[in-house]
């Protein structure tokens, strides 16, 4: 006789068991966290209970935090940070060597660089005039001229340089970097990404967290007050809001015990306890008023050219969230009314266009880190996705170009005042110390503490990290 389930419930496996049980613990230690007087308010959490919880790096680090300037659109090497006398000496004849595929296929004769270099500092690295204010800091840098990427369009280029490789879905670096360290700051994400008005190519996806918790995905700040929408809390909401929560939690809860843990509701009950505490210090980090009108001068606060100001406070905003110990700032190109750094056409004015946008608050920032300490362990990465042809599109614009661009970092334990790597005599391919975004972000990893290779999360069967299978630490940058 077959037994009847009607009235009683079936016989339950040990399996089922202990995963209930164990949902059922953990939701009382959740509880116990949620009434200590504020939503998560005890300043150690388990890292198993609280993902962004700061976590030992696997040796003793360089730096604390990174501050990312993306350059969208790809920046060229040879009118910037590398400089070419033949493309000058050849301006307008036919480009000497031959030319590979390109994106548009309108390639037309060597393009000299509009703008003259000079020598700065006591390494004498050479800048463009592009670079006015950068320069006098470039003693600070250290500047790769020989780094590839794989893909030669933007999107997949975007993918790449973000998440290290050129397909959507996988998690951003500064995913990558909370997932392996945590944060230091309780009250604030991880990862922020402050939006100067131009999502680049790719779009959000560029700062997601793919297959890791969702906890490490990128929060988007603007430079405005308020950076987020309705943080501001709103006149005696304090006691409905902790109602609120507490009922959130309770349900929670009682959908790990039936489920087990789901990082979709595990990781939503870490967001409401971190938009409850962002609602009382983001008002004072927005605000600025201990900044001073000589500090807001020097970042470019009352500049008039067109995005200085607005990158100014992008800039002056990187800052104080590192100060705060946000682990991952990235910056994004301003408005300008025309293509990033994509000029395909009128190099010269869009080049000094954005150029005039961020020089001035770059400089500052540098300066800036280093008056206040926070230069030697802050890491500062300025990078496009790709570089530039050498040769013309059309007849006064540059097509974009993987195999061969120029970067810099600075502060974080880095080699400043050198130069790494080499490109041929038009600026095209890297011919000395070749590199690629792997090795960047394997350095990177590296300068914060963290071994490339052990930074890894087991999704579909096997051991993934940002630098997949590759990726070289580029031992003569770090100091």
């Amino acid at each position: 006789m077959f037994p009847c389930h009607r009235l009683t419930p079936p016989p339950q496996s040990r399996r089922a068991f202990l995963r209930q049980a164990g949902c059922g613990f953990g939701a009382v230690a959740l509880a116990a966290l949620w009434a200590q007087g504020e939503i998560g308010g005890a300043d150690a959490v388990p890292a198993d209970i609280d993902p962004l919880a700061p976590r030992a790096p696997h040796f003793k680090p360089r730096a604390k935090n990174v501050i990312f300037l993306y350059m969208d659109g790809g920046p060229s090497q040879v009118d910037t940070f590398d400089p070419k006398p033949r493309l000058n000496k050849e301006h307008g004849q036919p480009f000497a060597v031959k030319i590979e595929p390109t994106q548009f296929n309108n390639n037309g004769n060597t393009f000299g660089c509009p703008w003259k270099f000079q020598q700065y500092g006591q390494s004498g690295i050479p800048v463009s005039d592009l670079f006015p204010n950068v320069a006098r800091h470039v003693d600070k840098l250290a500047v790769i001229r020989s780094m590839t990427s794989q893909f030669p369009e933007h999107t997949s280029a975007n993918y790449f340089l973000h998440t290290g490789t050129g397909v959507q879905g996988r998690p951003s670096m500064g995913a990558w970097f909370g997932y392996g360290l945590g944060s230091e700051c309780r009250d604030l994400p991880g990862f922020i990404v402050i939006n100067g008005g131009l999502v680049p190519p790719g779009g959000l996806d560029n700062f997601n967290s793919g297959f890791l918790p969702a906890s490490y995905q990128g929060s988007i700040f603007t430079a405005d007050n308020p950076p987020v929408a309705n943080i501001a809390r709103q006149e005696g909401s304090d006691k409905l809001q902790r109602n609120k929560l507490a009922l959130l939690k309770q349900l929670d809860a009682q959908v790990m015990e039936r489920l087990g843990r789901v990082d979709a509701v595990e990781s939503a009950i870490a967001n409401y306890e971190l938009a409850y505490r962002m609602q009382t210090v983001v008002p004072d980090l927005m605000e600025m008023k201990d900044e001073t009108q000589a500090t807001r001068r020097m970042y470019g606060f009352d500049a008039t050219t067109k995005g200085t100001a607005s990158f100014a406070r992008q800039c002056l905003l990187a800052r104080r969230l590192v100060e705060r110990g946000v682990r991952f700032v990235e910056l994004t190109c301003p408005s300008l009314g025309h293509d990033r750094w994509d000029q395909h056409q009128n190099l010269k004015s869009g080049h000094e266009d954005n150029a005039r946008a961020v020089d001035q608050p770059i400089a500052a920032l540098l300066e800036d880190l280093q008056q206040r300490g926070l230069l030697d362990e802050t890491l500062v990465v300025w990078s496009g996705e790709f570089g530039r042809t050498p040769f013309a599109q059309g007849s006064d614009g540059r097509d974009h170009n993987p195999f061969g661009f120029s970067l810099w970092l600075a502060g974080g334990g880095v080699k400043a005042g050198t130069i790494y790597g080499q490109t041929d005599e038009f600026g095209y391919k890297a011919i000395e110390n070749k590199a690629e975004i792997h090795d960047l972000h394997a350095t990177m990893l590296h300068l914060l503490g963290l071994d490339h290779t052990k930074v890894t999360f087991r999704f579909s069967g096997r051991d993934m990290r940002l630098t997949d299978v590759h990726g070289h630490v580029m031992h003569e940058l770090v100091a």
